[in-house]
């Protein structure tokens, strides 16, 4: 299923906070005792700063006397914050921006959790990259594959790469089709996966979606589909999928990956998206997949 997640279902309600005049030896001490990275400086409740692990080692390094040194002395302000009701993307965008790896979040402008890149990472475990770029250098040829079977006029596909017959790095590969009603049906009876939500719309209408939408292992099965359109026969090893957004039933869905990284003995790693009718990315993941020989017979 996939499932869109604000911050304010991501985020941790409990945040260390310490008031501006507390002392540097006491933030340290706070930090040392409850093991953490940080505590959020605030007044009257709302966050004014952000004292690190890093604030308070350049404090020692200036040669400072922390007992002499307060919280809003050492602490970095303003602080970057986000609202608990913006999107995990924004999120994203704010750490890369400010190089920096934990977020306050607030509502208006009282402080009400705190959000860190490792409570994202369960959501969007791939934040430091974005799938479907295309490597530049070498000049890129387009490839077609000729030996795959059952194509419908719908499908679209697209592969590039340097060489006809050989992965390399900065490959990429394109695959598109429509994700329709009866996609949805035979899905369901393929897999068993016969949730309403995406079978009755009557019961969908009253789910956060308000509409029946496609499976998510529906939806990142494209993701298949495109790899199976590189050079020699596809077998998977690993994918990690990261569900960002809904796919209605009836959207057309397109599947880009790139291989980044080759592992040795023809094995790859790719990075691989899914992006819905309007170019929003809708599956973020990571593919291993190894490309064995096409047999002669084939």
């Amino acid at each position: 299923m996939l499932v869109p997640v604000t911050i304010s279902e991501v985020m941790s309600p409990e945040v260390s906070t310490v008031g501006p005049d507390v002392s540097a030896t006491d933030v340290a001490t706070r930090l040392f005792e409850e093991d953490i990275g940080s505590v959020v400086v605030v007044r009257d409740g709302a966050p004014v700063g952000i004292v690190t692990e890093s604030d308070m080692v350049r404090l020692l390094a200036q040669g400072n006397d922390a007992a002499g040194v307060t919280a809003a002395d050492c602490m970095s302000a303003p602080p970057i914050t986000i609202d608990r009701h913006e999107s995990l993307e924004l999120a994203v965008e704010r750490l890369r921006e400010h190089g920096i790896k934990k977020l306050p979040v607030t509502d208006g402008d009282e402080l009400v959790g705190i959000l860190t890149t490792t409570d994202l990472s369960y959501y969007l475990p791939h934040l430091t990259r974005r799938a479907g770029q295309q490597a530049s250098g070498a000049e890129r040829h387009e490839r077609a594959r000729v030996d795959t079977a059952y194509e419908e006029d719908d499908w679209e596909f697209e592969s590039v790469g340097e060489r006809a017959d050989h992965i390399d790095v900065g490959d990429v590969v394109r695959f598109s089709k429509t994700l329709d009603g009866a996609d949805v049906d035979a899905f369901a009876a393929a897999s068993g996966d016969t949730n309403r939500l995406h079978l009755d719309a009557d019961y969908a209408e009253g789910t956060r979606f308000g509409r029946r939408i496609a499976h998510g292992t529906l939806v990142a099965g494209v993701v298949s589909a495109a790899l199976a359109r590189l050079p020699g026969l596809i077998v998977y090893l690993s994918q990690d999928v990261s569900y960002l957004g809904p796919v209605d039933i009836g959207d057309r869905v397109t599947a880009i990956c790139e291989v980044v990284e080759e592992l040795g003995n023809e094995r790859y790693r790719l990075t691989t998206a899914v992006f819905d009718g309007e170019g929003r990315e809708v599956i973020d993941g990571e593919a291993v997949v190894i490309a064995d020989p096409i047999p002669e017979t084939a």
